[in-house]
């Protein structure tokens, strides 16, 4: 709120206002502070101050310069103005146009206001004089030495500096006087110099300034260091500019230059016409191609779009004629590259014939399951090859980035489409066979899902538009024959498994791996050492002992090592001039490949009572399992041990409470749980276990403790169990099946409810094994329990 003059200012004052002899006219000011021994200009405007002014004048008085705190006040008073201003003679009064006064003023000396007069027509204060006591400490000269090199450096700095001051200050002897000009010639912070006016003590204050000085003088150092790389790099650009203009004259002159860049960007042009591209893709490429055209050279975002156009001229944008599918010729390659997998081979001939019948049609996408080493990626190449297309295989185990699959998007320093096209532009043709390998193999990283991007790769639906990022445009994948492989279906997301028609290869049986080894892998490996089929011959026993006694797997990969260790000490004897040719025997092994790693221990492990054979399956294939049960002395607990899974756990508990329930059909005394602690083991502790699958196994082995009778060490068997008594289905027939025929075993016994996979298992281990079918535990019993020994009857005398 403005304050109101108590008395009217005349515009000529006439008479003198008396002053008190340590009464000093104070001018406020709003955004200036002056110091003594500077000449400083001043414009003075408010009517208050004007007749201040000429008071002082008239009357040959000095005036008190002040710094008033808040500068919208137009008529301050004592509490909006600092204590301490400047004492100033007025050199110099020029009235103004606008009815105001511009004063030219020498700064004399501090004062400090100690009282404001009241009922006056214009500011009048009692002041105190202040002036500098002489500091002659060391620490003061330092001080004051070093910043007249500053001033002296800073005065040669400033362009509007007055001529002359620069030696001026460096002949100055008045450490105070310094401090005050230096302040008084730089641009400080008006906060900063109101606080050097009030710093009384010399040496103080010769370090305020020192500090804000030096600060000052980095900046503008810095500022002129600036300008001038600037004015360096603008004189280099300008430089380059110049050269450019003169290359560019020479390689015109040489038929150079602009004429190549109209060369090659007609010779993409008639790329891309020729490409095969669809409407809208050709004419955005057009388009891009034009961007490019007009583009330097030096340009880094020329290169990134060359590479782009050379990747869309060198897809395969035109779909080939496709040859007929001859479904016999397909027959013939798929059984000459694999042995056995009938029922594999059937729907893989089917599905070529529905290609056949419906080209344009939506074929599944086939996701080949099975154990390591039964050939699930040469499954594949025959397929390509029964279909004459080119054959692409792409790895996804490992992939955790979405980018991998849908490719980065061209802006990016050294970005690349996805695998998928960049598989399709080896394959040089928009229908071959491309192979997913190992999708279950799928990873998760922070840059996203890739299995989320596989959905649209495998959706027929989706996949005839399929986006990659990098090309920015759509790409026809509906002529692509996809084919996936997997070991395992649980680590595939659900959504991307419901996209895949599921073909489970099992695995082989020894039979098959014998005939596999004769037709492929002894000549693969032939091949590899180089031995010819005159110099080494393996004879069937010594294939057979090599399955048996040195392999266990559902595949064939580790056969194969195997076979080729054998051929590799044939080559060493062969080579060093030992023998011509070598014929491999069953009882040359020991000596070539060691001591047999398995062994048939089945009627070893099935010697006592409690012990029962069980069949599992892996992800590799089946296997033996061995339930083992003990009772000690104490008060009816049950432990288990063998790494054993939460549902094995319950499965072992339902069948101690189903034996517990049968304990009267059985003959067992109900006493003997309450004194008797049963201890269930499973071998092979350091492997992991779970599945209800071995709950009829669990129930034989406690059954053949408590009755004391030993099982069958020629039957193994599999099944879940219920508290009914009730046998019930499980998964994995064949391969379990296949492990008991490979262990040596006689009869299996099998859940009723599982008949349906009967016709899955393969012919030579139906003709080894005799079937067990059970519906109920009393099954299990009736059959896998050996025998008791007949009594004899006694002669009386």
């Amino acid at each position: 709120m403005t304050k109101q003059n108590t008395i009217p200012a005349p515009e000529q004052p006439q008479d003198l206002v008396p002053i008190p002899d340590d009464g000093l006219i104070l001018l406020p000011v709003r955004n200036f502070v002056g110091f003594p021994g500077t000449v400083f200009p001043l414009a003075v405007g408010r009517p208050r101050s004007v007749m201040a002014v000429e008071q002082a004048v008239r009357g040959e008085r000095p005036i008190g310069v002040i710094l008033q705190r808040d500068p919208s006040q137009d008529e301050p008073d004592a509490e909006d103005l600092h204590k301490l201003g400047c004492t100033a003679t007025i050199l110099r009064y020029v009235s103004s146009p606008d009815s105001g006064k511009n004063l030219i003023c020498r700064g004399t000396g501090r004062f400090r206001v100690t009282e404001l007069l009241k009922n006056t027509p214009f500011p009048i204060a009692r002041v105190t004089q202040l002036n500098d006591a002489p500091d002659k400490r060391p620490e003061t000269e330092a001080r004051f030495l070093y910043l007249r090199e500053l001033a002296v450096e800073l005065l040669e700095t400033l362009p509007d500096a007055p001529v002359g001051l620069a030696e001026s200050v460096g002949q100055m002897t008045e450490p105070g006087l310094l401090a005050d000009l230096a302040t008084a010639y730089s641009d400080f912070p008006l906060q900063d110099r109101q606080e050097l006016l009030e710093t009384l003590d010399i040496g103080a204050r010769i370090a305020k300034v020192t500090t804000l000085l030096a600060r000052r003088l980095e900046v503008l150092r810095i500022t002129r260091e600036i300008g001038e790389q600037t004015r360096e790099a603008f004189d280099e650009r300008h430089r380059k500019a110049v050269l450019r203009e003169q290359l560019e004259t020479i390689q015109r002159e040489l038929g150079e230059g602009a004429d190549s860049t109209a060369e090659e960007v007609a010779e993409l042009t008639r790329a891309i016409s020729e490409a095969g591209m669809p409407e809208e893709t050709r004419k955005y490429v057009l388009k891009e191609l034009g961007r490019y055209a007009r583009m330097s050279d030096s340009s880094g975002e020329a290169g990134m779009l060359r590479t782009w156009l050379d990747w869309m001229v060198d897809l395969p944008w035109q779909l080939p004629e496709e040859a007929p599918i001859d479904l016999a010729e397909a027959r013939r390659v798929l059984d000459a590259d694999h042995y056995g997998l009938d029922k594999i081979k059937t729907r893989i001939i089917e599905h070529l014939a529905v290609r056949q019948l419906a080209p344009t049609g939506k074929a599944p996408i086939l996701c080949f399951v099975g154990p390591p080493g039964v050939g699930k990626t040469s499954l594949g190449q025959s397929i390509a090859r029964a279909m004459q297309r080119k054959f692409a295989r792409l790895s996804l185990g490992g992939v955790h980035d979405e980018a991998e699959i849908r490719g980065h998007r061209r802006t990016y320093i050294g970005a690349m489409p996805g695998t998928v096209i960049q598989s399709i532009r080896r394959a040089g043709t928009r229908n071959c066979v491309l192979m997913l390998d190992e999708i279950d193999k799928l990873g998760r990283g922070i840059g996203g899902d890739p299995s989320s991007a596989l959905l649209e790769v495998l959706d027929p639906a989706q996949n005839t538009a399929f986006r990659d990022n990098y090309l920015g445009v759509d790409f026809d994948l509906g002529h692509v024959v996809f084919l996936t492989t997997a070991n395992v279906l649980d680590t595939i997301p659900f959504p991307l498994l419901d996209r895949m028609e599921i073909i489970t290869l099992p695995g082989y049986v020894e039979d098959e791996k014998l005939e596999i080894a004769k037709r492929h892998l002894v000549k693969s490996q032939m091949q590899a050492t180089g031995l010819k089929p005159e110099q080494v011959s393996i004879e069937d026993d010594a294939l057979h002992a090599i399955i048996r006694n040195y392999t266990r797997e559902a595949g064939v990969r580790s056969l194969e090592r195997k076979i080729g260790a054998v051929l590799r000490h044939a080559a060493v004897d062969i080579v060093e001039g030992r023998t011509k040719t070598f014929q491999v025997k069953a009882t040359d092994l020991s000596e070539i490949l060691g001591p047999p790693r398995y062994e048939n221990e089945v009627a070893m492990r099935t010697s006592l009572p409690g012990v029962a054979t069980g069949l599992a399956w892996t992800a590799v294939g089946g296997d033996i399992l061995f339930i083992e049960a003990s009772r000690t002395p104490g008060k009816g607990s049950l432990t288990l041990t063998g790494q054993l899974g939460d549902v094995m756990r319950e499965s072992a508990q339902a069948a101690l409470t189903l034996v517990k329930a049968r304990a009267k059909a059985l003959s067992i005394d109900p006493k003997t749980f309450e004194s008797t602690d049963i201890h269930i083991h499973v071998p092979a502790g350091a492997t992991p276990k779970d599945g209800p699958s071995a709950g009829t196994a669990i129930f034989a082995a406690l059954a053949s403790l408590l009755l004391d009778r030993k099982l069958r060490s020629d039957t193994a068997m599999t099944g879940e169990i219920s508290l009914r008594g009730l046998v019930l289905p499980v998964g994995g027939i064949r391969e379990k099946v296949v492990a008991a025929a490979t262990a040596g075993l006689k009869r299996v016994m099998l859940p009723a409810r599982n008949r349906h996979d009967f016709e899955d298992i393969p012919e030579a281990a139906r003709s080894r094994l005799e079937f067990i079918w059970l519906e109920t535990v009393d099954d299990v019993l009736e059959h896998a329990l050996e025998k008791r020994p007949a009594k004899r009857s006694r002669k009386r005398a």
